[in-house]
């Protein structure tokens, strides 16, 4: 009898028995990242909340949010370091959320690989159950794709959506906000993970900059500098709206500072930044100098340094240092509301700045 010659997954580079460990290596990481109400286990066809929790609420608001990590993956690849890339996951997705106040609750997962490598899948779910258990929420479960023939054995993304609830009464955003609000900044880990299309450009393509090459003002290596994860604020913020009357959040990712915080302004009212109220770390300065960049350029690409706004009535800015002091949050007073002028629009940043 002849040897069967017909096609097969395995032949079209889909290893099914790959997929099957990578799911095992990944179990202990998700369990850690479970709660309460999550019910089953990983490997369902579905990831089970349970909504009864939410009976504590008098009119609980679902939020949801949907994001990716960018072209930062391809430094992870060339790196060969996969066990960070989550933590940026899930700050794009779970810090869309907290704006509006809401808490994290749930979060799922997409994996998208041109080859499964068990261990590898198995770190990058890793990084996303750390990133879980920074927001305060649960990895109820996700997807791992093989697509060969579109991805090259080592390219992958990642995806995510999250789920988060808030008191309809507490919901935050742009009513709240009023003329001589303070604005406070939160420090950024650094890049966080929007711009790397730019940065990967500058640096990388036109530069020809070495990922491993060590940079003196990083006091690391330029790939160590970049794959920094993005800093997740959600029970950062989630404090501040339990010790002050916090009015608004904005998360400064892609489109930069002046044009995320003016999404929450409301009409006929301004956000004034001030430049001179913080040195943007040394990362930034050199993609400018070394592409030649334009400041306005890189302020529309990049956060700059600031990865959080908080809106607060005045009489609540002390209270609010303190209590992002108190959880490691580098944290300052950088503008404030104002009536909006003639030609100005929802917010703008102003002077030059430090250092």
């Amino acid at each position: 009898m002849s040897e069967t010659t017909g096609a097969s997954y395995a032949a079209a580079g889909v290893d099914i028995e790959a997929g099957d460990r990578a799911v095992e290596l990944m179990k202990e990481w998700v369990k850690k990242t479970q709660r309460p109400e999550v019910l089953g286990g990983l490997g369902g066809f579905a990831g089970l909340f349970d909504a009864s929790a939410l009976k504590r609420y008098e009119r609980p608001l679902l939020a949801s949010a949907t994001d990716g990590v960018g072209t930062k993956v391809d430094i992870a690849r060339q790196l060969g370091v996969y066990d960070t890339i989550g933590h940026d996951l899930v700050a794009m997705v779970m810090d869309d959320i907290v704006v509006c106040g809401a808490e994290p609750l749930f979060m799922t997962d997409y994996i998208c690989v041109g080859k499964v490598h068990p261990e590898r899948v198995a770190a990058i779910v890793k990084g996303i159950a750390e990133g879980c258990v920074l927001a305060g929420c649960a990895l109820v479960g996700g997807e791992t794709a093989e697509h060969p023939g579109l991805l090259g054995a080592d390219d992958f993304d990642v995806a995510g959506a999250g789920t988060g609830v808030v008191e309809a009464d507490r919901l935050l955003g742009a009513d709240r906000i009023r003329t001589g609000d303070t604005v406070i900044a939160m420090a950024a880990s650094g890049l966080h993970s929007n711009g790397y299309s730019l940065v990967r450009h500058v640096l990388l393509d036109r530069a020809g900059l070495s990922l491993d090459a060590r940079i003196e003002e990083f006091g690391r290596t330029l790939g160590e500098e970049l794959l920094e994860p993005t800093k997740i604020y959600s029970l950062d913020c989630l404090a501040l709206t339990r010790t002050t009357d916090v009015h608004a959040f904005s998360h400064i990712t892609g489109g930069g500072l002046a044009a995320n915080l003016a999404r929450v302004i409301p009409d006929g009212l301004h956000a004034v930044v001030d430049r001179s109220t913080w040195t943007p770390a040394p990362v930034f300065d050199l993609v400018g100098r070394t592409g030649e960049v334009e400041r306005l350029e890189l302020e529309k690409t990049l956060n700059m340094g600031v990865g959080m706004i908080a809106i607060v009535p005045e009489e609540s800015v002390d209270v609010a240092l303190v209590t992002l002091a108190d959880r490691g949050v580098d944290a300052w007073v950088a503008g404030e509301i104002t009536e909006r002028g003639e030609h100005t629009t929802g917010a703008d940043l102003v002077g030059d700045y430090a250092g």
